[in-house]
């Protein structure tokens, strides 16, 4: 029987521009490599686990798209009936997923039960689009090891000096130095310096970084890494950041070098930046040799690593193996949330996270993840759709870099914090929620003054001391004395002196300041910084702090409080907050570009008021707004209730979980920047927005942030760790303390290999992120 529904329903082919989910199913880890497959929607490429889940057919109800292609894939069974050809040549053909697997397509109607012959004219090409178009996760990767590089005003405004021809010979070494490596030819006089010391072992001692700063030159390029086609490594230092130079060949043909003739025979940042996160790990073997044992089952999903997402993946298996996560998002008797895009909403892709890591469904050994004795591990599961939607509109984690795994925490919570959390469902990140206080005492009048802080983490600055050769040997110069815990608590908490003047007394003697911890959470977070500079470079070092295993006490760290004995500081006048005042370096570059200055100052205003480069784009993309040429005021900025809003930037922040009210206010209080739409609503929790159709409730009230009960005894229940010379280089992995067998037993998640650990040692030298879990004793 025909089917009616290909006779009426319009197809078309995806566009570049289109997510095709024809992987995994955007509401399930089920994929393609499943008995049943996975269905993609001909109508709008929704992919739909057909397994006993049915997530297919719920999209069928909900959506009325009853098309589907079924995609289906399994192993290819290698049989060699003779060793392998021999290797004749330099080069390796990279094994195609034809190579490895036979794919199966069947095109069907879900509402007629039937399957349709998909060699049909109108069927053909449709097919034929998904199976060529770029899968979600595919899009993502494109980009894993890519940096996203523009030009800046520095190389558009570029003034050389007076051409001449540098001689070959003066392009041999430094121009303080005898380093041959590593050299920085300046595009504004053609100095020639070494750079800063990169990873992996090129020495550098940073002279064209002093060049630059006592000049003020800022464009540097990296011989080396010149090639005839003209790709090179471009540094602005005064930006501080990698740039691309349009006309390259124009500046270095200023000063005799002819692109032609030049030949790369170094590495460029990136191709090191690439080799270093690659050899960063962790050991995967026991002090014998013998490699870790894997471990599978619910709770021990590993994720498979993106590119540089390693940060992510540690980051989440240490929320999702507390308690508060697991009830809130690992709920596989209800129903899954009645979306219209299941990947590009919050709730629907935690839930899903949570079952991928907890149901215990995915953690199998793999055949094709093999271990170098020999042993399978699991494939792990690819947070494509999470990494997507957490990073949209950020300016960092929208990348494919590396980054910072505590930022990521950090943004994260705030994410999950605005979120809607119905029924009685709470809120996941109450858990980590304390009162600091900080107390204030002029030494002049020893008045007082309490103030509190709302957190949910801290920082301790870890004490850095290299151990010393005592014994006449030669001490590791990477080597630094073991520090314990209590130490760098004891440092957080310390006094210190602040140079402040009294408003009561008018003593310019200072005051003494200290925090303390009013209430303690149920989970501490601390982030452990062991930072040092190098050459003017921020470097992060390996310093062991040792943690007890066992539970300890933190009731020496409570506030006591306003004394009676004590008495306070008056309370001082609130001021208004200052007009707006553009940035005096930044106004004067964008004049300098012939800008009208009231444009000048709504850029500056739009783009944080600092980076000049920022602001010329914001500029290149709001030519046309009716008031980009008004004088900037405020008032009527903050207060307009006229002015339209995006629609697609309200749902993007919807998807992120904010009210439509809220979203409409933060965008028109940010002149429609969505990144810095979503600061404003973090720092406006309680803001009701606007809502020109229905009042909006006030937000419910937030349950109190930790406990100031005593005893406060914690336990350190899970670490990321972190490899590399930078928090954002490197290698980051997560041990969390599971019971297995009745047994607490320290289990390493390493992207997608999950393991029983042995090295505590190591634990704590690359420790950078602790979660500590409150426990009664």
């Amino acid at each position: 029987m025909a089917c009616p529904h290909l006779e009426t329903i319009g197809l078309t082919p995806p566009t570049p521009f289109q997510s095709v989910y024809r992987e995994d199913c955007t509401q399930c880890f089920d994929s393609i490599d499943d008995p049943s497959g996975l269905d993609v929607c001909l109508q709008c490429f929704n992919g739909g686990c057909a397994g006993d889940r049915l997530h297919n057919k719920l999209h069928h109800v909900l959506q009325g798209h009853p098309l589907a292609l079924n995609i289906r894939r399994t192993r290819k069974v290698v049989v060699r009936d003779e060793p392998p050809a021999k290797m004749s040549k330099l080069a390796i053909a990279a094994e195609t997923e034809e190579d490895r697997y036979d794919t199966a397509l069947a095109v069907k109607c879900l509402d007629c039960n039937t399957e349709l012959d998909k060699t049909s004219p109108k069927l053909a090409p449709i097919v034929d689009s998904i199976m060529k178009a770029n899968t979600f996760s595919r899009k993502e990767e494109v980009k894993a090891w890519e940096q996203e590089l523009t030009s800046c005003e520095h190389i558009l405004l570029l003034q050389q000096h007076a051409s001449k021809k540098i001689e070959q010979g003066a392009l041999g070494h430094c121009f303080a130095c005898d380093l041959k490596e590593n050299l920085w030819l300046c595009l504004e006089c053609g100095n020639l310096g070494c750079g800063r010391q990169q990873m992996g072992g090129v020495d550098g001692n940073s002279h064209a970084l002093g060049h630059a700063q006592a000049s003020g030159h800022g464009v540097a390029v990296k011989l080396g890494s010149i090639t005839p086609e003209g790709t090179a490594d471009v540094y602005c230092y005064r930006c501080d950041d990698e740039r691309i130079d349009d006309n390259l060949g124009e500046h270095l043909a200023h000063w005799g070098i002819v692109l032609a003739e030049r030949q790369k025979t170094e590495k460029s940042l990136t191709e090191m930046q690439i080799e270093q996160n690659l050899k960063w790990d962790f050991s995967m073997t026991t002090e014998d040799g013998k490699e870790l044992k894997p471990l599978f089952g619910a709770g021990l999903t590993g994720l498979k690593n993106l590119g540089n997402s390693c940060y992510l993946a540690s980051i989440l298996q240490c929320l999702f193996d507390m308690p508060s996560f697991q009830e809130r998002y690992f709920r596989p008797g209800d129903d899954l949330p009645l979306v219209q895009d299941p990947a590009e909403d919050l709730e629907t892709q935690l839930r899903k996270i949570a079952d991928g890591l907890w149901s215990g469904r995915y953690s199998k050994p793999d055949l094709d993840v093999i271990g170098e004795s020999g042993i399978n591990h699991q494939k792990g599961l690819a947070p494509a759709m999470l990494k997507h939607l957490i990073g949209r509109g950020h300016e960092e984690f929208s990348t494919m870099r590396q980054q910072d795994a505590f930022e990521l925490l950090q943004h994260l919570l705030k994410l999950i914090t605005r979120s809607q959390h119905p029924g009685n469902l709470g809120d996941p990140t109450q858990q980590f929620r304390f009162v600091l206080e900080q107390r204030l005492q002029c030494l002049g009048c020893n008045r007082v003054r309490y103030s509190t802080n709302e957190q949910d983490s801290i920082f301790i600055d870890v004490p850095l001391e290299k151990i010393s050769a005592d014994d006449g040997t030669e001490a590791s110069p990477a080597a630094y004395k073991a520090v314990t815990l209590k130490q760098c608590l004891d440092n957080f908490t310390a006094s210190e002196m602040v140079e402040l003047t009294c408003t009561a007394c008018g003593s310019k003697d200072g005051f003494t300041k200290r925090s303390l911890f009013k209430t303690f959470p149920d989970t501490l977070v601390v982030n452990a910084r062991k930072m040092t500079v190098v050459n003017w470079v921020p470097i992060k070092v390996d310093v062991p702090v040792i943690v007890p295993d066992e539970a300890f006490i933190l009731d020496e760290y409570l506030s006591q409080g306003l004394q009676p004995s004590e008495e306070q500081l008056p309370e001082e006048p609130e001021t208004e907050a200052p007009a707006f005042v553009p940035d005096a370096t930044a106004l004067a570059q964008l004049e300098a570009m012939g800008f009208p200055r009231n444009r000048c100052e709504r850029a500056l205003h739009a783009t944080g008021n600092s980076d000049a480069n920022a602001a010329m784009e914001w500029l290149f993309g709001h030519m046309e707004d009716p008031e980009i040429d008004d004088p900037l005021d405020l008032g009527a900025e903050s207060t307009a209730g006229s002015t339209s809003v995006d629609p697609e930037k309200i749902q993007m922040l919807g998807a992120m979980g904010f009210e439509a009210p809220q979203a409409k206010k933060a965008l028109k209080e940010t002149s429609g920047d969505v990144e810095r739409a979503i600061e404003w609503l973090f720092s406006h929790p309680n803001d009701p927005g606007l809502d020109e159709d229905t009042p909006s409730n006030p937000a419910p009230p937030k349950g109190p942030a930790g406990s100031s009960t005593l005893p406060a005894n914690f336990q350190l229940s899970s670490i990321v760790c972190h490899k590399g010379t930078s928090i954002h280089a490197g290698h980051y992995v997560a041990f969390i303390r599971k019971l297995l067998d009745q047994t607490p037993t320290w289990v390493l998640f390493n992207d997608e290999k999950v393991v029983e650990a042995h090295d505590i040692e190591e634990m704590s030298k690359f420790a950078y992120v602790y979660f500590f879990k409150r426990v009664q004793i």
